[in-house]
């Protein structure tokens, strides 16, 4: 039977690789119930009736989830609940339980009022038109009834993913000791074990599940989330510092002496131990990472090439490339060399541990040896989503007219001595930036540009964030 109702569900929320909203507005049980079903209705299109759900621990997820299951198992699809689960547990239980679909309801690290879905297909999370189907379908009337419900059984998978990351990490003879922040996301659930089995000394930090996140924003890749990770390391004498966001999917490092390492600066880590195995692999490097990250690769000699942000489009660009690593300075690390090539900042963990656990020198030592140019951090700034890519395009109309630019996603001016970018958030109405100078003076000069342009073209005001 065909559902002939006509949704009121906002466009909006169906975002570039998942479904994102205020939980309590936006994520209401009737809205969160018809996705179900749609996505249902879209997988039984493929042939698909099995598939996996996970949630994290914000305060709204067990209501979203349960929408989600009526939803689903309303048009005929079975459900294997595994409960409370970071993000790359529930990847991991595709591959667990042999299913081709699933869904984790997360808000990763938004604000606490948000939640989200992540939708697969396969093995692989949905994103673009595949995510705009499912609300077509909704506002197209075409979800389906089935005439025998699918079944819901619920399924602890803990213990076995955790073993299976003990037995994909072995680290050297360097004993090393890890703090580990959990910012009260679901990393205090997997982390800890595991990084103490593979034989690490561990001191723990906001490790309890709270979807209230008392302590701090469950974000480790913003500089103002980690004093208390950063006092940690230095207090405890540490080798380490490692933060999770709210649902594990995304990795944070604080080295030795207390400093933050951006995600470009661990990519080229990674990097360092995989190409010297796999000489002229493809290297997919995200459009707002360090030109050193682009220039270090080729020197080890890797075939590097710009990509957009998004962990739903790096993933489906490595499948296509056949790549073996990548990563976006937000923290998201995907392996495809040792392991399945999903994003998860457990795995991410223990791989940094090997390379250190294998060499007497000091993460800020080996940090301290690449090279570094001022940048700014990942500035993001609020601007309206019906305005966001107006203010992209114009902010490229201006800069081709006697610069370089790069337009795969957004637009990356190259300047003499550096560079700056723009470009549109695929999960908040926000514009995100971010520039690069060879020398101070350099870096001041191209934000002063940028912030110009951006001005110009009608984006809001806003401050450089470092």
């Amino acid at each position: 039977m065909v559902s002939d109702h006509k949704s009121q569900i906002p466009a909006h929320i169906f975002r570039e690789y998942d479904i994102r909203g205020i939980a309590e507005s936006e994520l209401d049980d009737r809205t969160v119930r018809e996705i179900g079903q749609a996505y249902g209705t879209y997988l039984s299109g493929l042939g698909i009736f099995s598939v996996t759900v996970g949630g994290d621990a914000r305060l709204s997820t067990p209501r979203v989830k349960a929408g989600i299951i009526g939803g689903l198992t309303r048009a005929g699809i079975s459900v294997t609940d595994i409960g409370m689960a970071a993000t790359p547990t529930f990847y991991w239980s595709l591959h667990h339980f042999c299913v081709d679909g699933g869904v984790m309801v997360t808000g990763s690290h938004n604000p606490p009022e948000f939640n989200g879905l992540k939708l697969v297909r396969g093995k692989a999370t949905m994103w673009g038109d595949d995510i705009r189907e499912i609300y077509r379908i909704i506002t197209g009337g075409r979800t389906e009834t089935a005439d025998v419900p699918g079944s819901v059984k619920t399924e602890d998978i803990t213990e076995q993913y955790i073993d299976m990351l003990i037995s994909k990490i072995k680290l050297g003879t360097r004993k090393l000791k890890v703090v580990l922040d959990s910012g009260n996301g679901t990393g205090g659930l997997f982390a800890p074990k595991f990084i103490r089995a593979i034989g690490c000394e561990v001191a723990e930090l906001f490790s309890e599940p709270d979807g209230n996140f008392p302590n701090h924003h469950p974000d480790p890749t913003k500089r103002e989330y980690l004093p208390a990770l950063m006092a940690s390391v230095l207090e405890n004498g540490a080798d380490v510092g490692i933060g999770f966001d709210g649902d594990s999917d995304r990795i944070g490092v604080v080295d030795d002496r207390g400093n933050m390492i951006f995600g470009d600066q661990l990519m080229l880590l990674f990097w360092q131990e995989i190409l010297p195995r796999h000489p002229g692999a493809t290297a997919i490097v995200e459009i707002k990472s360090s030109m050193t990250l682009f220039d270090e690769i080729k020197k080890l000699g890797g075939n590097p090439i710009w990509w957009k942000s998004g962990h739903s489009l790096i993933k489906a660009k490595m499948r296509e490339e056949c790549a073996l690593f990548s990563g976006e300075v937000s923290g998201h690390m995907f392996f495809a060399d040792e392991y399945y090539g999903f994003d998860d900042a457990f795995y991410a963990a223990g791989r940094l541990l090997r390379i250190l656990s294998n060499t007497d020198r000091k993460l800020s030592d080996i940090i301290s040896a690449i090279p570094s140019y001022p940048s700014t951090a990942e500035t993001r700034f609020d601007c309206p989503d019906d305005m966001k890519a107006d203010v992209v395009r114009k902010v490229r109309e201006s800069a081709e007219h006697d610069m370089e630019t790069i337009i795969v996603d957004g637009v990356r001016v190259i300047y003499k001595d550096g560079w700056g970018l723009l470009r549109s958030s695929n999960t908040q109405p926000t514009l995100v930036a971010r520039c690069e100078g060879r020398t101070e003076k350099d870096l001041g000069l191209i934000c002063a540009d940028m912030k110009r342009r951006i001005h110009d073209a009608g984006g809001p005001d806003f401050e450089w964030e470092y």
